[in-house]
């Protein structure tokens, strides 16, 4: 559920914001800037649980270093 709010910004402020995001995703930009500093450790929490996940982090490893050999491969 989405509660409405009214702020109030520096005109410089408001219209950089408006330049860099829009008019129709200002309120999503604020909410994704928000989120990590008022719902506490949650996105913490969420990353040290991938990071026990064994299987998952093995995978992650080897995605990644698959990435490094193509690019070391790459004509310069």
């Amino acid at each position: 559920m989405h509660k409405k709010m009214t702020i109030t910004l520096d005109e410089a402020v408001y219209e950089g914001l408006y330049r860099t995001v829009g008019k129709r995703r200002m309120s999503q930009f604020i909410e994704d800037l928000l989120r990590p500093h008022v719902l506490g450790g949650a996105l913490e929490a969420g990353y040290q649980a991938m990071a026990l996940d064994v299987e998952r982090e093995s995978q992650a490893l080897e995605w990644s270093n698959g990435l490094i050999k193509d690019l070391a491969d790459e004509a310069r």
